[in-house]
C-alpha cells in the first residue's frame, strides 16, 4: 500500500503542536505533579531526546494509522475513526494500565484526552490530505 507521506508528516506535526499545548500551558503543571516530575527534572531532561523521540513516535503512529485507514478514507470517516481509535484503543489501554498502577483518574483524563484528540487530528489531517 502506498502511504501519503505529506499527510502523515502533517498529522504528526499536528499532534506535536497539540502535545505542546496540552502538556504545556493547558495541563503541564498538573500532569507533572501527577507523575512526580519536578521542574528540576524537566530542566535536566535531554530535550533533543524527548522532543526528537516524541516526533519520531508521532510519525510512526500517524503512518500506521494512515495504513489502517487505507487510501483516500474521506474526512468524516477518518476523523471518526481517529476519535474511536484514540478513545477506544489508546485511552482505554491507558486506563487499564493506570488502574493496575493505581494512578490517579485525573492523569488518565489528561493522557487519555490527549490520545483521543491526537488520533482525531490524525484522522482529520489524513482525511483532508489523503
Amino acid at each position: 500500500m502506498e502511504l501519503n507521506w505529506i499527510a502523515i508528516i502533517a498529522a504528526a506535526v499536528s499532534a506535536f503542536v497539540l502535545g505542546g499545548l496540552w502538556y504545556g500551558p493547558l495541563f503541564g503543571k498538573k500532569w507533572a505533579a501527577l507523575v512526580g516530575i519536578t521542574e528540576e527534572d524537566q530542566k535536566n531532561a535531554s530535550m533533543a531526546t524527548v522532543f526528537g523521540g516524541a516526533f519520531v513516535l508521532s510519525l510512526i503512529a500517524a503512518a500506521v494509522f494512515a495504513a489502517f485507514l487505507g487510501p483516500q478514507p474521506g474526512v468524516e470517516f477518518a476523523t471518526a475513526a481517529g476519535f474511536a481509535a484514540g478513545l477506544g484503543w489508546v485511552a482505554a489501554t491507558f486506563g487499564i494500565n493506570y488502574l493496575f498502577a493505581q494512578r490517579p483518574f485525573a492523569l488518565w483524563l489528561i493522557d487519555g484526552g490527549y490520545a483521543t484528540l491526537q488520533f482525531t487530528l490524525y484522522g482529520l489531517v489524513i482525511g483532508l490530505l489523503g
